[in-house]
């Protein structure tokens, strides 16, 4: 099976989510030491960046299913990365139970990005449809309160098992919640950008495993290995500020 080239500012683009996610949920795990006051979910400040750094994610994970598809990934290879993907969402809902057994993540970003990568792979091919479809998904958003107003029969739609389609008025009691609805949108168009690039502005999304030095190099690792160190960068920082506060 021959090898899928990487384009370094894909990399680059997931490095910068990846660092900005860190110093954001550095900024969680002060408050939940009581080191910092702040409100994670209702100020602004932090929720409008919550929404930039998970539709930058997803974005990303678009743009790279373009670039796959444009290279000739297989299903088997899609597959493999996928489980990889599932079996972390996994995890994360493990951990979280642990620490927020009331909270705990049950449909979170990792989640979100799992089912999306088979919408999105399934759908790739429809074209400028893929920008419609985005839209559609963030009007669903909004539009799926206003139509339970009118039928309450919709409110099924707010049961637990169906979180995960985002058509809710009421948000789940949970530590992180990225639904299709509005999410897809992110994934979606991250894809129709990867098509349009590749097509016509091919050396925007940057050089073939291009040999990067020095900082470069180390941003374009860390978006190679982002699900890993999305994995492990909670724990290590959590452990750490842990061992802080026991000596203070």
């Amino acid at each position: 099976m021959a090898r899928l080239d990487r384009l370094d500012r894909i990399d680059l683009l997931r490095a910068a989510a990846m660092l900005w996610m860190t110093a954001f949920h550095f900024c969680f795990d002060l408050n939940f030491f009581g080191l910092l006051q702040a409100n994670f979910y209702r100020d602004p400040f932090w929720t409008w960046q919550r929404v930039a750094i998970v539709s930058l994610f997803l974005f990303t994970a678009g743009l790279s299913q373009a670039v796959a598809l444009h290279q000739g990934q297989t299903w088997a290879r899609f597959w493999k990365r996928w489980w990889q993907v599932a079996g972390a969402a996994l995890l994360v809902t493990a951990s979280s139970f642990a620490m927020f057994p009331n909270s705990f993540v049950t449909f979170g970003v990792l989640h979100g990005i799992a089912v999306m990568l088979i919408i999105v792979r399934l759908t790739a091919g429809w074209g400028a449809w893929l920008w419609w479809l985005g839209a559609g998904a963030i009007a669903l958003k909004f539009a799926a309160p206003l139509a339970m107003t009118d039928w309450p029969a919709l409110e099924v739609l707010n049961a637990t098992a169906l979180n995960w389609l985002g058509l809710i008025n009421r948000l789940p009691i949970t530590e992180d919640y990225v639904p299709l609805a509005p999410w897809l949108a992110a994934m979606w168009w991250g894809m129709a950008t990867g098509h349009w690039a590749l097509r016509h502005r091919p050396q925007w999304l940057g050089a073939r495993d291009a040999k990067s030095t020095g900082l470069r190099r180390g941003l374009v690792t860390l978006g190679q290995w982002s699900l890993l160190y999305y994995l492990l960068h909670q724990p290590v920082m959590l452990g750490l500020l842990w061992l802080a506060t026991s000596f203070l």
